[in-house]
């Protein structure tokens, strides 16, 4: 008997399947018509621009804006890839920016283990977070690999010392550490947490309408509610929210100290908890300054290095001409429209004429000695009142209080990595120091294990910073316009509100919006006075788009 077959499936149209058979396809092809037949919001965006894109035809001759940015750090990079960012299509905007140094980065800046360009250090500005907008945006963008700044190859231990006694020692087991700290300050590490969430976030508007750009720092800073923790030193503020010691001499203030080389009763509050928000702490392999140095490729300016503006001058056409000197020798003055400082004006050592409205005061800068150095020697854990069979932490934070007879001597002691000697082809471990004055080659030997090699140093590099602003309490802040006219901008006012890689970025992000949007302000009025009539709205639409 043949085996059973089944007949022949009757063969029905794919359309009538969808419509005869099947609900969920009904649904789905109405929705496709739906979609076909009316464009999304973001199809008319394209339409509209589409549509309007003859009304600003460029044409042979675009305006032309001329800038000249005093510095090539984070703010005066961001400011130029920004102003690339923001201006009108139809502009041609050319950037030239001034560095004295002969490098990008401003003090980002990275030096070589060894002499040895395959050992990269970060010697300035080390660390950047996941919550920084701007840098890791441009990171990504560029194509930069970022890596955590805690190395793999050592434990991951961290201590408080106060020159006589350990206040608290991490352990390698992040829920052990977690534990002891809320077995040992009890509620204090999740109000410090839930307060700098709530302080930060207050902060993270600022790069957002109706806030951003802001023209005026100091009455942003006030209607975020910021000047509540700028208008209190760090232990005020901290009390006033019901953290108090030893949580916050041992913890906060260590933090402080690493971060600013300053206590909690003379940093502002609001710097003290930019100091805890360190969620996701990263470099970029092979230095920061890298991410500064695709910024300015990114908005083609002309970067001169080795060349220092000597003065700015208003000149009869509204105009400024730019002096500078090149390798010591005068270079021709440039004429500009518009020129942002960004670099303390007290260090750029130029004459501004006519002098500000509001001239920037001076502000004491922090001198930080950064010592950078490789032994084959470990630390000695002896000399740090720990017993001979202990381990140093790979992180030596420090603290002090008004009434301790002992200072250490020192802001951190950090064990970086373990780099291979291309001398002795034999692992050393790199550390770096930070401390208010020079450290003597004692110091250095001192701490380190005792060895018979008398060359227990194999390599020493020593910088001296002025590495941030003294912070104390202030509610006013420097302006960013120094002119009337809106020519002459001025990015450093923001390191006394908080002095980050992140927050000059966003500053010279800010100042580059403010001259884009002053620009299209120009551009309406002459439109205006030629034809006597106000600029088309699809025109200015076609511009927002």
């Amino acid at each position: 008997m043949a085996p059973r077959r089944n007949p022949p499936a009757r063969q029905i149209p794919w359309y009538q399947n969808v419509w005869e058979h099947n609900t969920v396809g009904i649904v789905v092809s109405v929705c496709i018509l739906i979609w076909l037949l009316y464009p999304t919001k973001t199809d008319a965006y394209a339409h509209a621009y589409a549509q309007q894109q003859p009304i600003i035809d460029c044409g042979p001759d675009g305006p032309v804006k001329s800038v000249a940015i005093v510095g090539a750090g984070s703010a005066g990079a961001s400011a130029a890839y920004y102003l690339n960012k923001f201006k009108n299509p139809c502009d041609i905007v050319n950037i030239t920016v001034f560095e004295r140094s002969s490098y990008v980065g401003g003090r980002s800046t990275t030096v070589y283990v060894y002499d040895d360009p395959a050992e990269p250090v970060e010697l300035g500005a080390s660390i950047f977070v996941e919550v920084n907008k701007n840098l890791v945006s441009a990171a990504g963008e560029f194509g930069l690999v970022t890596t955590s700044y805690r190395s793999k190859e050592l434990p991951g231990t961290l201590g408080v010392y106060d020159g006589l006694y350990w206040k608290f020692i991490s352990s390698e087991s992040s829920w052990w550490t977690t534990a002891k700290i809320l077995w040992k300050y009890w509620l204090a590490p999740i109000r410090t947490q839930n307060l700098m969430k709530q302080t930060t976030g207050k902060f993270f508007k600022m790069y957002e309408e109706p806030y951003f750009p802001f023209r005026d720092l100091s009455q942003t800073a006030y209607d975020l509610g910021l000047t509540e923790a700028t208008a209190a030193t760090g232990e005020e503020f901290l009390l006033k929210n019901g953290i108090q010691s030893p949580f916050s001499t041992d913890i906060i203030q260590a933090s402080t100290r690493v971060n600013y080389a300053q206590n909690l009763n003379k940093i502002h509050g609001l710097e003290s908890m930019v100091c805890m928000a360190t969620d996701g702490a990263m470099q970029v392999q092979g230095g920061n300054w890298q991410i500064f140095d695709g910024m300015l490729k990114a908005s083609c300016a002309r970067v001169l290095l080795n060349t220092s503006v000597t003065s700015i001058t208003r000149q009869s056409n509204g105009t400024y001409a730019v002096d500078a000197l090149s390798s010591n020798s005068a270079t021709q003055p440039s004429s500009y429209d518009t020129v942002i400082l960004a670099a303390p004006l007290q260090y750029a050592d130029l004459t501004l004429d006519p002098a500000p409205l509001n001239p920037p005061p001076e502000i004491p800068y922090v001198n930080l000695h950064v010592t950078l150095f490789t032994s084959a020697c470990a630390l000695n854990p002896q000399l740090f009142g720990l017993n001979s069979n202990e381990k140093v932490p790979t992180t030596i934070l420090t603290t002090i209080s008004d009434s301790q007879p002992v200072h250490p001597g020192f802001f951190s002691i950090s064990t970086l990595r373990t780099p291979t000697n291309p001398k002795t082809d034999k692992k050393e471990y790199l550390y770096k120091i930070f401390s208010p004055e020079p450290l003597k080659f004692e110091f250095l030997k001192g701490i380190l294990l005792p060895s018979p090699d008398e060359d227990r140093i194999t390599w020493k590099y020593e910088k001296a910073w002025q590495s941030y602003p003294y912070l104390p309490p202030r509610v006013t802040f420097e302006d960013i316009q120094l002119d009337k006219e809106g020519k002459v901008w001025y990015t450093s006012g923001i390191e006394s509100f908080i002095s980050t890689m992140e927050t000059s970025s966003l500053m010279g992000m800010n100042v580059a919006r403010l001259i884009v949007d002053g620009w299209a302000g120009e551009e309406e009025s002459q439109w205006e006075e030629v034809t006597g009539e106000e600029i088309p709205r699809t025109v200015k639409a076609a511009k927002e788009l």
